[in-house]
């Protein structure tokens, strides 16, 4: 693996990468970035995990001129969550570089402090494309100075219906832009979208190496499509994971599956484009922080999913093709860790294992339905989620809220799992033995000399 020094990057962006302990490149950063930072427009499929946001975060802050205040580069998700991590990716990346301006702009919430915070021009904006589209509308989002133009995780725009606010965006951008295109596959409508919006652009494929990742795959076999939810308990009960992603390929099958596993006493949540911004964002908060332990849902609908240390992946319903099935198990085995997926399959399936066997190139193990012992149960996540009501904009930091369990409410310091700080929200993870005290004593105490209504998020 090739060090990032070798790349013409300023000092700075180098030290930023260090920072973070990015020091040598992944495949896909080793074949991509060379002609991103000569300028190049770029195609690069490559798999969730592989490293290419860092490709277009450092193209984007390769070219950025930070004395010129004026929004250089735009990067469109499909999802809030995944803006959320680009933006932080990016920002974590540029930290030496001095007041880069990066906003995150997502629908999903009210317009009114997006256009507040366009009162000041950002230097870089990441965001799903109909919130950019009204933005740019309503003249708050100006696009002469653009220099970059990203399209982000582009198949699973395409399948949310971005096609005409995509094209909309990229016709209020300079021709002169360099555009860059990310996809994890590339079936024919993201080819139409590259023919039509980027120049002579140079592709970049990094498949995926079965042989290298370390996950295992098992086929069970059931005897027909109506013995799948109950299968799927006997692997749960029998395997034990300590999370787990369960795909499905409709809303409808997700909310299916998470019935039955609530009803069987499983701590489950299911994530579908039904529910409200702020529901969707807990949810994926409450499964990061381990305070649920099944997560069900749909692929456009986990879009951006990325927990580290997903000992398991489920695939409830069979991946219509081997690049969404590599997408879908990628989420798990990463980092270096063991991995493992799971899928249920009947002889209606037969036809999708045996194409998405060949795809791969390699046959994928079967096995029987494993049996759990008799007196075998689900189990309780770890953790319990307290939502404080106060964050950033009232002066809260994580340091604080620690502080105020450790101290005044008594909790020892491994009781506190993972906090997170938002603007007027913020969550801490309880371990579920000491919950009821944090609550208690979180409720009736004070954080920094002051009282916050405190709650508690699931059970």
């Amino acid at each position: 693996m090739k060090p990032f020094s070798e790349l013409p990057l300023s000092p700075a962006l180098i030290e930023g990468l260090a920072s973070i302990d990015h020091l040598t490149m992944t495949p896909v950063q080793e074949a991509a970035l060379p002609a991103v930072l000569a300028g190049r427009d770029v195609i690069a499929q490559a798999q969730t995990g592989s490293g290419k946001t860092a490709v277009f975060a450092l193209g984007l802050l390769h070219k950025l001129d930070v004395l010129q205040v004026r929004l250089q580069g735009l990067v469109l998700c499909p999802t809030r969550e995944l803006a959320d991590q680009v933006s932080k990716e990016i920002r974590r990346i540029a930290r030496p570089l001095p007041n880069v301006k990066v906003l995150t702009l997502c629908g999903g919430v009210p317009l009114r402090p997006h256009l507040a915070s366009l009162a000041h021009e950002p230097h870089l904006v990441v965001g799903t494309p109909g919130r950019i589209l009204e933005l740019i509308q309503k003249d708050a989002l100006p696009m002469a100075a653009l220099k970059v133009l990203v399209l982000d995780e582009a198949d699973r725009m395409l399948d949310m219906g971005f096609f005409d606010d995509i094209e909309k965006v990229v016709q209020q951008a300079p021709k002169s832009r360099q555009t860059l295109l990310f996809s994890a596959t590339y079936p024919e409508d993201v080819r139409t979208l590259a023919q039509r919006f980027l120049r002579n652009p140079e592709t970049v494929t990094v498949e995926q190496a079965a042989e290298g990742s370390d996950i295992s795959q098992l086929f069970f076999e059931v005897a027909s499509p109506e013995r799948k939810p109950a299968a799927l308990v006997e692997v749960l009960l029998a395997r034990r994971p300590e999370s787990v992603a369960i795909f499905c390929n409709t809303r409808a099958d997700t909310k299916a599956v998470a019935e039955h596993l609530d009803h069987a006493g499983f701590s489950v949540l299911a994530l579908h484009g039904d529910l409200e911004q702020r529901e969707r964002d807990e949810m994926l908060l409450r499964f990061a922080n381990r305070s649920c332990s099944i997560l069900v849902a749909t692929d456009v609908a986990a879009r951006g999913l990325d927990i580290k240390g997903l000992p398991m992946v489920i695939n409830f319903d069979l991946a219509s093709d081997a690049d969404t099935h590599l997408h879908r198990i990628g989420r798990t085995g990463r980092a270096g860790e063991k991995g493992c997926c799971a899928e249920p399959v009947s002889a209606r399936d037969m036809g999708r294992v045996i194409a998405i066997e060949e795809q791969l190139g390699q046959t994928i193990k079967r096995a029987e339905v494993p049996r759990a012992e008799a007196r075998s149960k689900p189990w309780a996540s770890p953790f319990v989620t307290l939502a404080i009501d106060a964050g950033r904009t009232d002066k809260l930091r994580p340091g604080d809220l620690l502080g105020a369990l450790t101290g005044d409410a008594g909790l020892p310091a491994d009781a506190v799992g993972k906090i997170d700080v938002f603007p007027t929200r913020s969550y801490v993870a309880i371990a579920r033995t000491h919950a009821e005290q944090a609550f208690t004593r979180l409720g009736k105490g004070k954080i920094k000399g002051r009282t916050f209504r405190v709650r508690k998020i699931g059970h």
